[in-house]
């Protein structure tokens, strides 16, 4: 049988999740708005959803990862996540000829299901590759992965406008059976030898072992000044991401207007977003030149400029004179996350202990659940009742306590 290294296995994975989710999510707003009729606040009542239910679930799926086996949590949730979406994409059927539940109803349903299946991946592939690797290997590696995550996206985005032109419901469909595939290939392909299973004390039920599991985490980052302030980090920047990930495309199309070309709406989106992607793996490869990962000075001075640039653009897209301005903001803004996503995870995953690592990733995610699940409200709110561009500068504003401990803990380092 045919061996792959794990390093080749987690560029697969990334690389087919980047594929699933840039089919989906390049044009999701047109299958939202123009089929689905959701409104600004419905909008971002649906990202609500999702990260509430990641707040509840993802610490159980995490201490699950690190008591049983980061390998099944991965597979289980690519064949939770496929579900979702084949869900979501069934819905404009589901409602014909009538249905028990509104289309926002299985909406709601379907994100409740995506929120599962994410916990049971996210933390249980990084702690997974980081235990068969070493840390030091995973900077470079994570690098990596996002080149292949880009390089993905572009094929995504090209698949999920075709499909669109079909039908706006296509692209949910295909990504996910794109994770069926992958959660198929995983079974056969994907081996875990780094991982040690926790001793299990003699008559301990697996839910005292659970216990046990995520108490010892809990202790661990509440006697860890910098993974509270990175929680404290990821729950301000989460609130400010979701809702400008929500809102975006809606702004574009109802505030700022397409000018009149030849091309449609699908297919607008998908050009924005593949010049976001070939710019974000130019980015990514100088940051890989230029940062060194091991220097944690240089690691924070990174963060807390791309933090600040990130807020400048969300500000620059609010104020943006006309639609090429707000178009140069929000590539810049794409870009400038493709580069901190790995920079941020290389950074925390050094500072995590194996035995624990993907509980702690997931206390770390639901910090960020909290913060999108409580600020997502708030912005959808101010959508609704003023319009999406104070939505919008809401979620700028946001960033402002993000920059703030960001350059204390720049300050620190320096001393």
């Amino acid at each position: 049988m045919q061996r792959f290294s794990a390093s080749q296995i987690y560029l697969f994975i990334v690389f087919m999740m980047s594929l699933a989710s840039s089919t989906i999510f390049t044009t999701y707003s047109i299958y939202y708005v123009s089929e689905l009729r959701l409104n600004p606040f419905q909008l971002v009542l649906v990202g609500t959803v999702l990260e509430i239910t990641v707040l509840i679930f993802e610490g159980i799926t995490g201490v699950v990862a690190d008591t049983y086996s980061r390998r099944l949590s991965v597979i289980i949730g690519m064949f939770v996540l496929g579900s979702a979406f084949v869900l979501e994409g069934s819905i404009i059927w589901i409602m014909q000829p009538a249905s028990f539940l509104p289309a926002f109803g299985w909406l709601v349903v379907s994100q409740m299901l995506f929120g599962i299946g994410w916990t049971f991946v996210s933390g249980a592939d990084t702690a997974w590759i980081v235990d068969e690797l070493d840390e030091e290997s995973t900077g470079s590696l994570f690098l990596r992965s996002k080149i292949f995550a880009l390089s993905a996206s572009l094929l995504g985005i090209a698949i999920g406008v075709g499909l669109t032109m079909l039908a706006p419901n296509m692209p949910f469909l295909a990504g996910g059976v794109f994770y069926f595939i992958l959660g198929l290939i995983l079974i056969r392909y994907m081996k875990e030898t780094g991982f040690t299973r926790r001793e299990r004390a003699l008559h301990s039920s697996p839910v005292r072992e659970l216990g046990k599991t995520w108490i010892s985490g809990a202790s661990i980052l509440r006697h860890h000044p910098l993974l509270l302030l990175l929680t404290v980090v990821t729950l301000f920047s989460g609130a400010a991401s979701e809702g400008y990930d929500r809102l975006w495309q809606v702004y574009l199309m109802n505030e700022v207007g397409f000018p009149e070309t030849v091309f449609s709406v699908a297919t607008g989106f998908g050009l924005i977003n593949a010049a976001t992607t070939l710019l974000g793996m130019l980015a990514v490869y100088i940051a890989g030149k230029v940062i060194d990962l091991e220097r944690e000075r240089q690691v924070a001075a990174a963060l807390f400029l791309l933090t600040l640039l990130r807020m400048g653009c969300i500000l620059l897209l609010v104020f943006a004179p006309d639609f090429y301005w707000a178009i140069g903001a929000v590539l810049i803004l794409g870009v400038v996350t493709s580069v901190s996503e790995p920079v941020y995870t290389t950074w925390l995953n050094t500072k995590l202990p194996s035995q624990n690592r993907a509980t702690l990733l997931s206390m770390i995610s639901q910090s960020d659940a909290l913060g999108q699940s409580a600020g997502g409200p708030a912005v959808g709110y101010i959508g609704s009742r003023i319009s999406i561009r104070a939505s919008l500068l809401s979620a700028g504003i946001l960033l402002l306590p993000v920059i703030a401990l960001y350059g204390r803990l720049l300050r620190k380092r320096s001393v």
